[in-house]
This record gives C-alpha cells, structure tokens and sequence, in this order.
C-alpha cells in the first residue's frame, strides 16, 4: 500500500506499507528513486502491524519493486499500473 502526502513545493512523502508478516524477513523498497540499490530504504516494523519506509519523491514518473529474503522481487498489489519495469508512480508538479 502506498501513502502520499505533499510537501514544501512539488516534492511529496511516499510511504510504503505491508503487513508485518508477509512476506516474512526484511524486505526493501527498491526503485529508480534509489539507482535499484538493495538495502537503502528498508522497511520497519511498526506497532500497528505493518512495516513502513518513508521516501521524498520529486515531480517525475517512477519505478520500483519490492525485494525480499532470498532475492524474491515482488510488486505492489496495490499499485494501478505495474509492467515489466515494476511498480509505475507518477508525482505530478500539481500533485
């Protein structure tokens, strides 16, 4: 699940939310907003039973995926248009 919020200007905060439990080990938010690099924003788990990361996004069109335990990539579910890149978000500079 994805939350955005705006910030100063046109950047915004995306978070990144899955349930605590599955898939099971750390998992990482990996994207283009992060050259795909593994381990940079990890997610944490949170009392609520979910485990979230924070990312500032600019305006543009971005990609990511999900990598867990084991190099198992998945997408979000939640997400409207995924493709053979992964997961596509677009911030808009009027977002």
């Amino acid at each position: 699940m994805l939350r955005s919020t705006r910030l100063f200007g046109p950047k915004r905060r995306v978070t990144f939310s899955l349930p605590l439990d599955h898939p099971r080990g750390p998992v990482s938010v990996v994207g283009t907003f992060n050259s795909w690099t593994p381990g940079v924003h990890e997610l944490v788990p949170r009392r609520d039973g979910t485990r979230t990361v924070t990312v500032i996004l600019p305006p543009g069109t971005h990609r990511f995926r999900y990598l867990g335990a084991g190099g198992h990539w998945f997408d979000d579910t939640d997400v409207p248009h995924v493709d053979h890149e992964g997961c596509v978000i677009t911030i808009g500079t009027d977002s």
